[in-house]
Order: C-alpha cells, then sequence, then structure tokens
C-alpha cells in the first residue's frame, strides 16, 4: 500500500502546536499535567510500515521509558485520518492501524501511559443500551478487577472499564 497523498511541512513547531491545541481543551488537570510531564521535543525517525517495503518519517512527541512506550505523529501510512500512533520506542515499527488515532488525545487514552492515573471507572452499558458509571475513579488495575467483579454478578449487562473525562472520541 502505499499512500499518494502530499505531505504538509511538518515540524516540531507545528506539533508543539497541534499538541498545545488539543491539551488546551483538556478540563482535567491531572491529565494534562501527566501529559505534559512526558512530552519530549518533537524529533524525527524513521520506521517501518508493516504493510509493505515503506518506511515513514515518524515524528516522537511523547515518551515514557518505563514502559518504553510513545506517541508519535505520522502524515503517511495511517495518516492523515488517523496520524497519531501508539509505538514502541525500542523497536522500529510503526505498529498495525489499531494503535493509530485521529487526535492525540485518543493516542493518549488508548496507551499504556493513561493508566497510571486514578481516572478509571467501571461503566455498566444496560440491555437497553443506557451507560453509565456504576464506581468512582479509581487506578486501572483496581478498575479492571471490579469490572470481572459486575461481569460474574450480572451477565445481562456489559461493564467495561473507561474514563469519565471529556475528550474528542472517534
Amino acid at each position: 500500500m502505499t499512500n499518494d497523498t502530499p505531505e504538509m511541512a511538518i515540524n516540531s513547531d507545528i506539533l508543539k502546536a497541534l499538541v498545545a491545541g488539543e491539551l488546551a481543551r483538556m478540563a482535567d488537570a491531572r491529565v494534562t499535567s501527566h501529559i505534559r510531564s512526558l512530552l519530549t521535543e518533537p524529533k524525527p525517525v524513521l520506521r517501518d510500515w508493516d504493510y509493505g517495503d515503506q518506511q515513514y518519517v515518524c515524528w516522537i512527541v511523547l515518551e515514557e521509558h518505563a514502559s518504553k512506550t510513545g506517541i508519535a505523529y505520522c502524515e503517511s501510512g495511517f495518516g492523515p485520518t488517523a496520524p497519531w500512533g501508539l509505538i514502541g520506542l525500542e523497536d522500529s515499527s510503526m505498529g498495525m492501524d489499531s494503535s493509530w488515532y485521529a487526535t492525540f488525545l485518543q493516542a493518549y487514552f488508548e496507551s499504556i501511559v493513561a493508566t497510571d492515573l486514578p481516572i478509571w471507572r467501571v461503566f455498566k452499558t444496560e440491555p437497553s443500551g443506557v451507560r453509565r458509571p456504576i464506581t468512582p475513579e479509581g487506578n486501572w488495575n483496581e478498575t479492571w478487577k471490579q469490572v470481572m467483579e459486575k461481569r460474574q454478578e450480572d451477565q445481562t449487562s456489559r461493564c467495561d472499564c473507561d474514563t469519565s473525562i471529556v475528550y474528542e472520541r472517534e
């Protein structure tokens, strides 16, 4: 697969402005503070496209060294519709399409990095389709334990782990 879409002249300043624009719309200070602590000066790296022999320039904007993961921006490959991707910091692959998102914040909330914050809740979806949070916020692992317990207690409803934090979701 080749991407015949012309690339815009992306650079470090444009990327910082894109991330800053998303953070400006984020009302939760815990999230913005956490993200800011992990942001790095955007740097271009050549990444392998797993669906062909191409390589594309991906700009790493966030690095979390303990988990060896990061968030990158790439206009090729999955871009322009999903230019924000979750990447491994120790490999050269762009990864799978399921790890690329339309916005920086979508990538953040789908990353292992976001599990560090106590922002997770059990959400219950009734058979009628109504979805609501049923626990207070907590950490990722404890919330998933509660999800599994709730699934055993009520097998007619759907329980999952999510956050109540408002951000643009696809």
